[in-house]
């Protein structure tokens, strides 16, 4: 039998839970998750998506440093009778219109310059590389929070649904399917609209509208259903395989079967859902924040910019290309990291390259 064969059978074999069966017969002593952490850095695309991401969380780490010690501004500040220097003379940020009546004024377009407005301005005159960058912060700060809850909560309720079955099941998938049954959209919105306009107070604790809090709580609550019916579906499967049945046999406690037997065989599902869910976090986050009931001001998101954008489109469209592309690339770096990490984690998977 081939080496690359009697790895994949092997890792099929301990994801399924016989690990005491199989740990001897990995090569070298590997456990699953070596393998899977070598097939992964086979995947070459995958591994360019993770230094794509890396890059991009660099970058808006660096919002601070960017905005005080390159460009020199306060992105958060209106800056409309400023100035800048473009090819060594010094310009206004706000020009004067030159078409149809020349009564409005248009925010300087991109200089390519990183120290004077690489970007361009905003029609508040705020330096939009940087608030891109302040903005990239947020808006990875909403989307790995909300896919945290998301992933805990749906994962939580799905062990309890297909572990304990009966009154447990029945009351936690209805509730699933309540939240499963709106449109996701459609029910943030309205989340949206009814707690960040008014803020949300409880007892002696209080979050106030421009919280970030309520943004990632919201999002991480609508996708709760994604995420805890197919783990609810996985332990109903696991719930009657022959290690689980021994381990009852032996006089297991449930907390014992769910620790030890259950969810290391499903934490492998919620890894792979982590990233997917972290994309969508964060373009459900860009939606609400264009809509205004997201990332409140004076924060910044990539959906804020794109907003503030929204009537330049014609006359500078870097404003509100800029964020669109950075949310393109990380979401599409995300998705194709998840891909690459499910295929690691897949036993049956044929990844490009593995031998």
């Amino acid at each position: 039998m081939s080496g690359p064969k009697l790895d994949r059978e092997a890792m099929s074999s301990t994801l399924a839970g016989d690990v005491p069966a199989v740990v001897g017969t990995l090569p070298g002593g590997a456990s699953p998750w070596a393998i899977a952490r070598r097939r992964l850095f086979r995947n070459w695309i995958a591994m360019t998506m993770l230094v794509v991401l890396a890059l991009i969380v660099a970058a808006s780490v660096a919002a601070p440093f960017y905005a005080q010690h390159v460009a020199h501004t306060d992105p958060f500040r209106s800056n409309l009778e400023g100035t800048t220097v473009v090819d060594g003379k010094r310009v206004p940020i706000m020009r004067p219109e030159t078409g149809g009546l020349g009564l409005g004024v248009t925010p300087i377009g991109p200089t390519w310059d990183p120290e004077h407005y690489f970007l361009g301005a905003d029609n508040q005159g705020r330096d939009v590389a940087a608030r891109l960058l302040y903005g990239g912060r947020n808006s990875l700060l909403i989307g790995f929070f909300a896919a945290l809850i998301t992933c805990v909560l749906g994962t939580a309720i799905g062990l309890a649904a297909g572990f304990f079955g009966g009154y447990v099941d029945g009351v936690l998938s209805r509730g699933l399917d309540i939240v499963w049954a709106f449109p996701v959209y459609l029910l943030a919105i309205c989340l949206s609209t009814v707690l960040i306009t008014q803020g949300v107070a409880f007892g002696p604790f209080s979050i106030g509208s421009g919280s970030l809090v309520l943004p990632i709580a919201i999002i991480g609550v609508v996708y709760v259903p994604y995420v805890g019916r197919p783990i609810r579906g996985e332990v109903l499967s696991l719930r009657r395989r022959e290690f689980v049945e021994a381990a009852i046999g032996l006089g297991a406690s449930n907390r014992r079967l769910i620790v030890k037997d259950i969810l290391p065989n499903v934490v492998t599902t919620v890894i792979v859902f982590f990233p997917l869910v972290m994309a969508l976090a964060m373009l459900t986050e860009a939606a609400l924040s264009f809509l205004s009931i997201g990332v409140q001001p004076p924060d910044a998101s990539w959906g804020t910019i794109i907003q503030d954008g929204d009537g330049l489109i014609y006359t500078r469209p870097a404003v509100a290309l800029a964020p669109g592309i950075a949310i393109a690339v990380t979401v599409l770096a995300l998705n194709v990291l998840g891909d690459g990490i499910r295929d690691a984690l897949d036993p049956r998977a044929k990844l490009r390259g593995f031998r």
